[in-house]
């Protein structure tokens, strides 16, 4: 049974299965940030440049299964297949939600 997300994590997840790096940036907010692997990415413009340099670089499957909530930011665990070391491997996607959108996204082993 898949997990019930709040609408803004469906939202860049849905985003992030379509491979389009413009409707992913567009799920975040204006000034949105994203931290993943050791670098943060500000704003829509460089979330965009982000997500088109990883769509690039891998093909990958991602495949949310938990939910849960820590010191104020919404962790969905998910399982992530794809054309990169380590693969498959189970990632923390760390959640801080501003209305629909999303405000913060860190991605962790």
């Amino acid at each position: 049974m898949p997990v019930k997300l709040p609408k803004a994590i469906e939202a860049y997840f849905d985003a992030d299965r379509s491979g389009d790096p413009e409707l992913v940036a567009n799920a975040f907010t204006e000034n949105g940030i994203v931290k993943d692997k050791g670098q943060i990415h500000r704003g829509r413009d460089a979330i965009c440049t982000w997500m088109a340099g990883e769509s690039q670089q891998y093909d990958y499957t991602v495949e949310p299964f938990l939910i849960a909530f820590e010191d104020g930011k919404t962790v969905v665990t998910a399982h992530t297949v794809g054309s990169f070391p380590g693969s498959p491997i189970d990632l923390r996607f760390l959640f801080v939600l501003a209305d629909d959108k999303v405000a913060e996204l860190e991605i962790t082993v």
